[in-house]
């Protein structure tokens, strides 16, 4: 079985716990994540070229993370880098953006906002991520949103399809790929077309 190639995404936070969490998330969208707390240690992978993607922490007092931005430009200025802080600021922003940061997010993430800007990034930039995880995610977001615009909770929305709860929850979040029969009963309960899921893709 061929394998799959994903998203190498990398994650500098000085916050083990804030690491954690992030790559908690990262992994569970199917991306593949490393972590580094220790900013010391980041040029040397960055001079490895395995990442499509880099999560900075850039909050204050600590300036280094903005002054690492610029290193990790001086020696790839393709690898897309998303800011974090704890502490937002218009000056930070502007030297973050200045060194071509794709976007500058505060911290806590949610991860809905998260989940947004890495896919932005990835359309954007045009990052390699494995079609069947893409379709997956596309496919969940769009049942997501349309079940919520219907008013259905899961449950409902398994009555109505003699689909599991589960089920119906695993591929909203992009972890089970729809067979066409499952694709088929959720249109036809969401009452649109099949191809509502796939436009765009």
């Amino acid at each position: 079985m061929a394998s799959k190639q994903r998203l190498n995404v990398l994650v500098v936070d000085r916050d083990e716990g804030s690491i954690a969490e992030i790559k908690n998330f990262l992994t569970g969208e199917g991306y593949q994540a490393q972590t580094l707390a220790d900013p010391e240690q980041v040029m040397s992978e960055i001079k490895k070229g395995r990442f499509q993607l880099v999560l900075l922490d850039v909050s204050p007092p600590d300036v280094g993370g903005v002054e690492l931005l610029q290193k990790i430009r001086d020696v790839d200025s393709d690898v897309c880098v998303i800011a974090m802080t704890s502490l937002p600021s218009v000056e930070v922003a502007v030297r973050t953006l200045k060194h071509h940061a794709f976007d500058y997010i505060q911290k806590p993430l949610e991860t809905d906002e998260l989940r947004a800007v890495i896919q932005a990034a990835i359309r954007e930039k045009g990052l390699l991520v494995d079609l069947e995880t893409r379709l997956n995610q596309v496919i969940g977001a769009r049942l997501r949103e349309k079940r919520t615009e219907a008013e259905l909770t899961l449950k409902q929305l398994a009555n109505r399809t003699g689909l599991s709860i589960s089920l119906i929850s695993q591929i909203e979040l992009g972890k089970s790929a729809a067979s066409m029969s499952t694709l088929h009963k959720l249109a036809t309960a969401l009452q649109v077309r099949m191809t509502y899921f796939f436009e765009t893709v």
